[in-house]
């Protein structure tokens, strides 16, 4: 049935999501089906949803409904957290066919010839009852085997490793999306690695929803009771850079309580780690990282900071950050503004508070108004310019080395230095996925090695 038929995919959020939205359009073309882009006309559509945020949720049903209006006849696939959290809602929305939550994603094959049998060859567009694939991921739940054998950039790809959340803060709708935690094994984690660097990656980007839970559910030997997280990611990482073609392994997301002396020192023993950490904060004012049920204070937080910058060399900390987070006051958010300063972050993503059903946080006093969430998330983001603008210059002078990854500009190639910084350097496409080394230099507001 899938011979000949075309299949388009729109992906919203994170890069868990990028990571399987590229494992289902591998998995379809394995099948048959032709990937085009999501503004052609297509046989098949598939949104894969994020649920983050209202303005996400949104996004998402943008998305589908633009799906339709390309090809009415079309299959309109809608996939992943939007779906886990608010499926009933999709349920009632007539432009919808197939309805598929988390931890399904791997069956979108065996899903869509289903289909196609069930509606015939006669399919002619929606029949106003969607089919809807799930499973409840607030109980135990395997994790789900999902596979990519190259990437879109070559140079770079993504590696999930782990998905769901144990951490319900008061604020997140995702561990109810994603359900529990649970870990690929190393392995499988080890055997795509290998695919991808044949097919000419070289670097990697540990990925998960809770990264930094990776490991504790395979067993009880991997916890040790003064650090809950990292012992099974710090193995991973070390067997991960064990791989010849493979020269950088960066980190996504991590919970600050991983960052321990153990866990650093293993990381600064490995010359692969690029050191650039992102590390969640939220918010800067203890009595606000309470209400968010954050379970660190603003000093822990520094302190955490203070180990990396002992053991790695200018190391690129980012962070997220939420305004107006219910009841907090224009005190404490001078608190947050004057601690983030004091962090000096590389690179800082400022959210808005967003409501979400079934989290604590909707239901608590004191909501705060949408012009003042605008205004603050206005100050912090001159701030972030600011500091990232003093970090970046920083390395002005400095020995490092650069990545490269695509053209920019005639007679240049850009890429990434391991901080993450993105640089250009003289040469051509031929350079791609090699590894450069010179000193940075400001031309024009353009980072140039020399």
């Amino acid at each position: 049935m899938s011979i000949g038929k075309t299949a388009a995919f729109h992906t919203l959020g994170c890069k868990v999501n990028t990571y399987e939205t590229e494992a289902m359009q591998q998995l379809l073309q394995s099948h048959g089906y032709r990937i085009v882009p999501f503004e052609e006309k297509a046989d098949v559509y598939i949104v894969n949803t994020c649920t983050v945020t209202n303005i996400a949720d949104r996004k998402s049903r943008q998305m589908l409904r633009r799906a339709r209006g390309r090809n009415q006849k079309a299959v309109v696939v809608a996939a992943g957290c939007y779906v886990q959290a608010a499926g009933q809602e999709l349920l009632e929305d007539g432009t919808i066919d197939i309805l598929i939550g988390n931890n399904q994603k791997g069956s979108l094959v065996r899903i869509l010839e289903e289909y196609w049998h069930e509606e015939g060859e006669s399919f002619s567009g929606p029949k106003g009852a969607a089919r809807w694939e799930k499973e409840d991921l607030l109980r135990e739940a395997a994790y789900e085997s999902l596979r990519i054998s190259k990437t879109i950039g070559h140079t770079r790809a993504f590696i999930k490793v782990q998905d769901g959340c144990n951490q319900f803060c008061s604020y997140c709708i995702i561990p109810y999306a994603r359900g529990r935690i649970r870990s690929r094994s190393a392995e499988d984690t080890e055997a795509e690695v290998k695919r991808l660097a044949e097919n000419g990656c070289r670097e990697i980007v540990l990925t998960g929803i809770h990264l930094s839970s990776y490991g504790l559910d395979f067993d009880t030997e991997s916890r040790i009771p003064e650090a809950p997280f990292g012992n099974g990611l710090k193995k991973l990482i070390l067997r991960l850079a064990e791989i010849p073609q493979i020269d950088r392994i960066r980190l996504g997301s991590l919970e600050p309580r991983i960052i321990t002396e153990d866990f650093v020192e293993a990381l600064a023993s490995c010359e692969k780690l690029c050191p650039h950490f992102h590390l969640s904060l939220q918010s800067g004012c203890d009595s606000v990282l309470k209400r968010m049920n954050r379970h660190y204070t603003t000093k822990e937080y520094l302190n955490k900071c203070g180990l990396l910058r002992e053991r790695f060399e200018r190391p690129a900390i980012t962070t997220d950050v939420i305004v107006g987070f219910p009841g907090e006051t224009e005190e404490e958010f001078a608190a947050t503004k004057a601690f983030v300063a004091e962090a000096a972050f590389y690179e800082m993503h400022v959210f808005p508070y967003s409501r979400r059903r079934k989290t604590a946080a909707d239901r608590m006093d004191g909501q705060v108004a949408e012009p003042v969430k605008k205004e603050r998330s206005h100050e912090l983001l001159d701030l972030a310019q600011e500091m990232s603008e003093k970090y970046r210059e920083s390395l002005l002078g400095k020995r490092v080395s650069v990545l490269l990854e695509e053209p920019e500009g005639e007679g240049y190639m850009a890429g990434y230095t391991k901080e993450y910084v993105r640089v250009r350097v003289p040469g051509g496409p031929e350079l791609a996925g090699t590894q450069v080394h010179g000193k940075i230099t400001c031309r024009n507001g353009d980072y140039i090695l020399e």
